[in-house]
């Protein structure tokens, strides 16, 4: 609703509202950037964008290049094209890399694909060399997928190790709550989720940047009360309008509205042009 009240707002002032549709988001991504940080940086995205593209002229020319895929696969699951990084990485392992790196990495990437059982196998393996790498992300990505896939005792036992390993966690927290719920322990939910908001707000800034849409997604009502807020602003600013000289552009309607050569378009328009 607010959004729809600013592109209002805009095509008054500017008469065109494909251009205030593109300024809605330069605002939106402008205000992101200075105040939340929420959506991913545009600056990020071109570079991952241009880095993928060099990676794969690398392997393109030299297809055994092992960290050029191990990168590009990388990417690939941040992209969460899962099947085409499976095909990039799956030539590492067959040449006999099996670090937790790089079984780690492909089997969230056949877990992202569909291929449950060796996805679960090769987190197995990763977890055998190392049970706590990257902080138990072993443990969030099987939680992650469990739970999109239906097994929820699963996904719940595997998000309870990781909150274990990882004390301040909310999207753990976040999802461990929805698992939850969804096993039918709405009351454990609700503190899951609760502990999760708190979790949030005792982080230093720097986490809770990366952790702010988890947070907000365990408690929707404050993103609700700040669109409520901006919606009022704009509500404001739009019944000023008048009070500054501006009206709408033709076809509008409404006492305001003139045609293209300035003319009243109504009677009432014309009669108070007129004077009478």
């Amino acid at each position: 609703m607010s959004k729809w009240i600013l592109w209002v707002f805009l095509t008054l002032l500017t008469g065109s509202p494909f251009l205030s549709l593109g300024l809605i988001l330069l605002l939106v991504l402008v205000a992101d950037r200075f105040t939340w940080q929420v959506l991913p940086s545009p600056v990020r995205l071109i570079k991952r964008f241009q880095r993928a593209g060099e990676l794969a002229g690398t392997i393109l020319t030299n297809p055994h290049e092992r960290r050029a895929r191990h990168e590009l696969a990388d990417i690939r699951v941040e992209q969460r094209r899962y099947a085409e990084a499976v095909d990039i990485l799956r030539p590492n392992l067959e040449a006999g890399d099996d670090d937790v790196d790089t079984l780690y990495l492909l089997g969230v990437a056949y877990l992202g694909a569909g291929d449950a059982q060796r996805g679960e196998l090769l987190l197995d393996e990763a977890e055998k060399l190392d049970s706590g790498h990257k902080l138990g992300a072993i443990h969030l990505e099987r939680g992650r997928f469990r739970l999109k896939r239906g097994d929820v005792p699963g996904a719940v036992e595997a998000l309870e190790r990781y909150c274990q390993a990882r004390h301040g966690t909310v999207e753990g927290r976040y999802l461990l709550a929805k698992a939850l719920g969804q096993s039918g322990k709405s009351a454990e939910a609700k503190r899951m989720r609760d502990l999760a908001w708190q979790e949030y707000v005792a982080a230093p800034r720097f986490h809770r940047r990366r952790e702010r849409k988890w947070a907000w997604r365990a408690r929707p009502s404050r993103p609700l009360m700040y669109a409520a807020a901006v919606a009022l602003v704009l509500g404001t600013l739009a019944s000023m309008l008048p009070r500054f000289g501006m009206t709408p552009e033709p076809g509008y309607g409404g006492r305001y509205g003139y045609d293209a050569y300035g003319e009243p378009h109504n009677a009432t328009g014309m009669e108070e042009y007129l004077g009478e």
